[in-house]
């Protein structure tokens, strides 16, 4: 699907986008072109259409998304619900407009309900009401699916839709007022460090589980699913594992060096209580399964951050 190929990937200058324009390279594709800001605003339909004219894609990789951890989403939930859905929305349309070849969107774990059997297979994912803290976020993603079908059921258009997990890797987001939980451990033990400090305070108990995906495994997903999936039914992507943010927490302590002593902070929220992945239909349908293990890609972006991040002073 992917060789000799035009190729738009929106969202290509963020952390999953750089990676994969690398992964996307071997696949022998005519062209790449990345839409993002500054030059794509991809919230407004004239900067679509503008994008779809100049790059003339066969292929969109829809990756651009407004996102971020718990506060974030308390902070912005308008924000984060509409910039999505008129994100996803209008992309795909004009790209049924424009009669491109393919469109994969990239949804999101959050679009699965709150109390979602573990591990949450693709057929559970209308079956009740995402973990209110990042509702808003997880339903604008998740119309993307009703989209996608849609189309293909009334104009035979070829989109398709992906699932993924929680990411983490180098070059990630470690900003502290939008990053997930991964980075911004990672910050808050360099910090720590930096300030000669002991303790280290943590959002909520602890108790809640997540999966975590590394980035480079991501992109081989969504290379592999562009390349050959071409079926309505939506397909998780991930790392098939969980982990308790207390664990996780110890892990990022012990690989980054920090020995002082967690203090958890109950009054935060954890979020949904658990999450992971069923991923045997990415397996079945496309033929991915992840290959980095969670110390071996903790390590590999703690050192990216080591060698990358700017000191406290």
């Amino acid at each position: 699907m992917l060789k000799n190929k035009r190729v738009t990937v929106t969202g290509g200058k963020g952390f999953l986008g750089r990676h994969l324009i690398d992964k996307l390279a071997g696949y022998g594709c005519r062209s790449i072109e990345i839409a993002d800001l500054p030059e794509y605003n991809l919230t407004d339909p004239g900067a679509i259409r503008r994008m779809y004219e100049t790059t003339r894609p066969d292929v969109v990789i829809h990756l651009a998304a407004k996102v971020g951890g718990i506060g974030f989403n308390q902070e912005k939930p308008a924000e984060l619900f509409y910039d999505n859905l008129i994100m996803g929305a209008q992309l795909m349309h004009e790209a049924y407009l424009h009669n491109i070849d393919k469109f994969v969107a990239l949804g999101t774990i959050c679009a699965y309900p709150k109390f979602t059997p573990v591990p949450f297979r693709e057929d559970d994912i209308w079956n009740g009401y995402p973990e209110e803290t990042n509702a808003p976020y997880g339903l604008a993603k998740k119309m993307m699916l009703v989209q996608s079908q849609a189309y293909r059921r009334q104009y035979g258009f070829h989109s398709i839709f992906l699932l993924p997990v929680n990411l983490y890797g180098p070059g990630d987001n470690f900003n502290p007022r939008s990053s997930h939980v991964i980075p911004a451990l990672i910050k808050k033990c360099f910090d720590a460090l930096d300030a000669g400090s002991d303790t280290l305070e943590v959002w909520g108990t602890g108790s809640a589980t997540r999966e975590f995906f590394y980035v480079e495994d991501a992109a081989d997903a969504i290379c592999l699913a562009a390349d050959r999936y071409d079926k309505s039914d939506p397909v998780n992507i991930g790392a098939g594992f969980e982990i308790s943010i207390r664990d996780l927490t110890q892990l990022i302590c012990r690989l980054a060096g920090f020995s002082g002593k967690i203090v958890w902070d109950p009054s935060k929220p954890d979020g949904q209580p658990r999450r992971m992945l069923e991923t045997s239909r990415a397996a079945k349908e496309f033929g991915f399964t992840a290959k980095t293990d969670l110390a071996t890609g903790l390590a590999k972006t703690i050192e990216w951050y080591r060698k990358n991040r700017h000191p406290l002073k």
